[in-house]
């Protein structure tokens, strides 16, 4: 049986190994990675490793590019390039748009699948918003159980003539670091809390006009597009250092909520509970969900995920069970 789907939140908690998918900078030869302040389930303040919900964006964005030019989705010039600025790098396009927001909005729409799930913000010659339809939180380590390491790296120098291995050798007798690059790189390893939202009823929906600009086929191509891109994201975590540090992704359990209708998909974040309790947001999320649909016909589901595969799984069945127009609320 067909179903609609008109949100879709996933709270999961994720089990990475050996990852410096988030680091922020570096101070003389030491990488930093980031770290960030939380309350945890005990009402103390933790410092955490935490990856900031820009980079799972960008990874499902960069998953969403592959596919949609795969399948020949509309992209502006500049997304065709998968420029950051998105439709702001396509110049030719912005000089000749229409200057009322409201038609603006739908020609940004009907040309580019990518400015249209991933928002945008034109600042030159006009400021027009278009908020994104997918959101993430920051990915967030639980308290006590993330450890960061850093770890001892040289930038050997693979050919030196003779005079710079004379004086390499004088170097060594020395103490100094000559013909390499010493340098300490951090890994962390632990649980994290992952949040999601995707607000597929907005796919195509231009929030000034209160109307669609594309047809109900071109938004179901895209709705759909971007829940298979949002299971690669899980599948295929990408950051910084994956060329020698990629992670080990070991294990993912979590709830999957998704509305039929302008009732939103509840989402409780994986943190509640503490790392030695994780059905605790599970359940809450399941007497919400229960609430919800009252003694009504469900309109919101709920459906757990206990490793990678089930995941998997279970976002295929969404995938697969999508109706053709399963988007539009109010239509």
């Amino acid at each position: 049986m067909k179903t609609s789907i008109a949100s879709l939140s996933i709270a999961a908690r994720a089990t990475l190994n050996m990852h410096s998918l988030n680091n922020e900078g570096g101070e003389s030869n030491q990488i930093q990675t980031r770290m960030v302040e939380i309350i945890g389930d005990d009402g103390k303040l933790h410092s955490v490793n935490a990856i900031s919900g820009d980079m799972l964006k960008h990874v499902l964005m960069e998953h969403f590019y592959q596919q949609a030019r795969e399948q020949r989705l509309p992209l502006c010039q500049g997304c065709k390039r998968f420029n950051v600025n998105r439709i702001n790098a396509d110049q030719q396009f912005t000089a000749t748009a229409s200057k009322k927001d409201v038609e603006f909005i739908n020609q940004v729409l009907r040309m580019c699948a990518i400015d249209d799930v991933a928002g945008f913000l034109v600042t030159e010659g006009r400021s027009t918003p278009r908020k994104s339809i997918s959101e993430f939180g920051w990915v967030l380590g639980m308290p006590e159980r993330v450890r960061t390491d850093s770890y001892f790296h040289a930038k050997y120098v693979p050919e030196r003539g003779i005079e710079k291995r004379d004086e390499d050798a004088k170097g060594q007798k020395s103490g100094a670091n000559l013909g390499q690059s010493i340098f300490h790189r951090p890994a962390s390893s632990g649980i994290y809390a992952i949040v999601c939202h995707l607000e597929l009823s907005r796919i195509g929906y231009n929030d000034i006009s209160q109307e669609y600009a594309i047809e109900g086929t071109e938004r179901q191509r895209r709705a759909l597009l971007l829940m298979e891109s949002l299971l690669y994201a899980f599948i295929e975590l990408n950051g910084a250092m994956r060329s020698t540090q990629l992670p080990h992704l070991v294990a993912l359990e979590g709830v999957i909520t998704t509305s039929q209708s302008a009732t939103p998909a509840p989402l409780i974040s994986p943190l509640m509970g503490g790392a030695d309790n994780n059905t605790l947001y599970k359940e809450q999320l399941k007497g919400v969900v229960g609430a919800l649909n009252g003694n009504d016909e469900p309109i919101v589901t709920y459906e757990a995920f206990g490793t990678i595969s089930d995941f998997a799984v279970t976002m295929r069945k969404l995938i697969d069970e999508s109706s053709p127009l399963a988007l539009p609320v109010g239509q």
